[in-house]
């Protein structure tokens, strides 16, 4: 027992409590900002394609580019982090970030958006391979899932705040405002880092960097990504075949080199982690545009001002946010699979009855099926982390971490991909007006099939995964 209390006070003394502080209020600052931004922007998207005239395909490229960005840059940025200082890098991000939320404000035209919305991506992938480590390595483990579960409620706060705060700023003072709206907190973490945060950590010093596997990663991300977006045109099928033949040569590649910048080996041996880890992509790619889709619903075809959207629209994360606590305490009593696995059952419950949308659907109809949505999302989401975590050795964490952002992502860019397919094929490449209502509602509803049949594909994922509570 006096050796347990040496070695605490030890890492207590490394870190002093004004450090962990700091470490702790950048961590919750930097972990509201960036969900804010992504659920927000959704709020903003009509009024962007009013200002600037842009088909819904197009349109769809607002979001997309922000997170093809972020995914091509997360795993390269954590493994930079871990060489050359994750501090440095955090840092980078957040001035990025805020100088590209700055440029999205002051756009003149959609390719500008576009273009800074990728460079506020690679900011934010800067900042999400780099916020959580730097809390970890500061806090010591007795203390480690108290902060992070306070990191965790601020993203969730972050997606709650974010459809109301979007839809008021978007009503009231354009939807500028929504990226000006970044600045305070760009600058309040970028004063408190370079201010308070002096350590630095950069464990992996000295070891080799994976270039070529990160630019094969990120040129076959990008030409699938950009294949997804041309379909049905011919120059599409190109780009795809190109997409997964480099993401094919990446695989072949990681299982050789010695230094990977991605655990493809990890998803061979561990099935547990592989299909913790499907389902996690499963999940995402299935959820992610429902923000998107149901915030053009509620302001074209129900006629909602962005701010009566934001408000009906914040039922899910909220809800999310008060069952994801419960959803972590029960993985910690029983096996994650089995809470996991009753989290995606729910999430395919509350995406069916979206797929008979029409323009006669109630407000209560919608706000029951976010609801059931958002007690899915909470049930599935922190004891899916929780099995990948457990499945994997020690010195495996922050492989594994860096394997969950880019499920993440991925699943992400795979939603909004598909919302662009459905749109070019059923809308075109036209403004959404009254003349094309019917389309966009046939649309919506073939997306929700799409989503609710990959959902219940997931249950199965997550129901064989096997069990994480093995003898040690």
């Amino acid at each position: 027992m006096i050796y347990r209390g040496q070695i605490l006070h030890y890492i207590d003394s490394m870190y002093p409590a004004s450090l962990r502080r700091a470490a702790l209020i950048i961590a919750i600052l930097s972990s509201f900002m960036t969900p804010f931004m992504g659920s927000s922007i959704n709020l903003a998207l009509p009024a962007i394609a009013k200002e600037f005239k842009i088909d819904a395909v197009i349109l769809t490229w607002i979001p997309t580019a922000y997170l093809l960005a972020s995914a091509v840059c997360l795993v390269p940025f954590g493994r930079l982090a871990d060489l050359y200082g994750r501090k440095k890098i955090f840092g980078i991000g957040i001035i990025s970030f805020t100088l590209s939320s700055l440029l999205c404000a002051v756009a003149a035209s959609v390719l500008q958006l576009i273009l800074f919305r990728i460079l506020q991506g690679i900011g934010s992938a800067m900042i999400f391979a780099t916020g959580l480590a730097i809390l970890t390595s500061v806090f010591p483990p007795h203390e480690r899932g108290k902060v992070l579960g306070i990191s965790v409620a601020a993203v969730y706060t972050g997606l709650s705040m974010g459809p109301v705060l979007g839809g008021l700023l978007t009503q009231y003072f354009t939807w500028r405002s929504v990226f000006l709206a970044n600045l305070p907190f760009g600058i309040a973490i970028l004063i408190l880092v370079l201010w308070r945060l002096k350590e630095e950590w950069a464990e992996a010093k000295g070891e080799a960097f994976d270039l070529t596997g990160s630019i094969i990663y990120g040129i076959g991300l990008a030409g699938f990504i950009c294949g997804l977006s041309l379909l049905p045109s011919m120059e599409s099928l190109g780009l795809l075949i190109f997409g997964t033949a480099a993401l094919c040569a990446f695989v072949k590649w990681e299982m050789r080199t010695k230094s990977p910048v991605f655990p493809v080996n990890l998803f061979k041996a561990n099935r547990v982690f592989a299909l913790s880890s499907l389902a996690a992509f499963i999940n995402y790619s299935a959820t992610f545009a429902i923000t998107f889709l149901l915030s053009l619903y509620l302001q074209h075809i129900k006629g909602l001002t962005p701010r009566d959207a934001g408000l009906i629209l914040i039922f899910q994360p909220v809800v999310m946010a008060a069952c994801s606590p419960v959803a972590g305490w029960l993985s910690d009593k029983i096996e994650p699979r089995v809470v996991a696995t009753a989290g995606m059952l729910l999430t395919t419950m509350g995406l069916v009855p979206f797929i008979f949308l029409n323009q006669g659907s109630s407000i209560p109809f919608l706000l029951t099926g976010l609801v059931i949505l958002g007690i899915g999302f909470g049930l599935f989401s922190s004891p899916n982390t929780n099995a990948i975590m457990s499945s994997v050795d020690k010195r495996f964490y922050g492989l594994a971490s860096g394997a969950v952002g880019t499920m993440r992502l991925l699943g992400m860019m795979i939603s909004m991909g598909m919302a662009t397919v459905v749109f070019a094929l059923f809308i075109g490449r036209v403004e959404i007006s009254e003349t094309n209502y019917p389309a966009l509602i046939k649309s919506i509803g073939i997306l929700f099939s799409l989503f609710s049949l990959m959902c219940f594909a997931g249950i199965f994922a997550s129901m064989v995964r096997g069990n994480t509570r093995l003898p040690r």
